[in-house]
This record gives C-alpha cells, structure tokens and sequence, in this order.
C-alpha cells in the first residue's frame, strides 16, 4: 500500500513535469529550470544551498542550473553585502515575466489535480502531503550527509508478517 503512494505521487510529479516541458519549450528553459526560475521569483536574495534545499537536489545541480538561466539573463548574482562567499539570486525583468507565465500553468494544473475534492479535503491532503515532505527531507538530508540507511528493519518487518 506504501509504496503505492509513493508511486502515485511519482506518476503525477512526472506527468506534470512532462506537460511543463512541452509547454515551456516556447520559453527555451530546458528541462527543470522553469522550478529554479519560479523559485528564485518567489524568493528573491535566495542563495544557492537555500535554493538546493528547497527543490531537493544537490548544489552541483541547483549551480549548473542557475548559471544556465544567469547565461540566459533571466536570473542575476550579487554578492551578498553581510558575506562575501554568499552569492544572492534575483530575478531579471525577463525572467519575471516568464515566471509570472509559469505560475499561470502551475495554479491552472493545481486546479486540474484537485478537481473533485471539497475545501477540507484539499486542506487534509495539503497537511498530510507536509507531513510526507518533512520525512522526506530528513532522509534526504541524511543520504546528501552521506550516511547509509538501514534497511534491515523492513526486512524484520517483512518476515514477522
């Protein structure tokens, strides 16, 4: 039944991103960048690890992808007046008008997922897919520090059934 879940939300995050790609393909963002983009319109001055963290990938990917859009002109670097290390992402006036766009499609596939659904259950699902996000993001913070999971309680789990 678990793994299940996690193959349904798999299913929809891929059928979203497939339709994403095709629609933005237009906008000459390759694939997954039009995520970095609203990300960074969502939150300007982010930094880069802030950025990783919250899409869930590595910093190497979170820079490749953004030095992309900074080469497009869609996002621009500045240095962080508080730490010279620290580099602060902001949205070109391009790349705001293409965010603006994206977030139409993205509140438009929103509104598509949860047809069928009344206000509480839209609010339980929102609470419960929060609480999968937080477990989520702990095992990946685990895994990025390099540590191994042990998978043998699963296998206990499995012969005591």
């Amino acid at each position: 039944m678990a793994a299940e879940i996690l193959r349904a939300i798999g299913r929809i995050a891929r059928a979203l991103d497939s339709i994403a790609n095709v629609e933005f393909k237009d906008l000459a963002l390759n694939r997954g960048q039009y995520l970095y983009l609203v990300r960074i319109y969502e939150q300007p001055n982010i930094i880069l690890e802030e950025l990783s963290q919250l899409l869930r990938v590595d910093k190497t990917t979170a820079s490749r992808a953004v030095n992309k859009l900074v080469a497009q002109g869609l996002v621009k670097k500045y240095q962080d007046t508080h730490s010279a290390k620290r580099q602060l992402l902001k949205i070109t006036a391009e790349g705001k008008r293409l965010a603006e766009f994206i977030l139409l499609e993205n509140n438009y596939s929103e509104l598509k997922a949860l047809q069928g659904l009344n206000s509480e259950q839209i609010e339980q699902l929102s609470t419960l897919l929060q609480v999968v996000d937080e477990n989520i993001l702990n095992e990946f913070q685990t895994v990025k520090a390099g540590k191994i999971r042990d998978y043998s309680q699963m296998l206990r789990r499995k012969s005591d059934d």
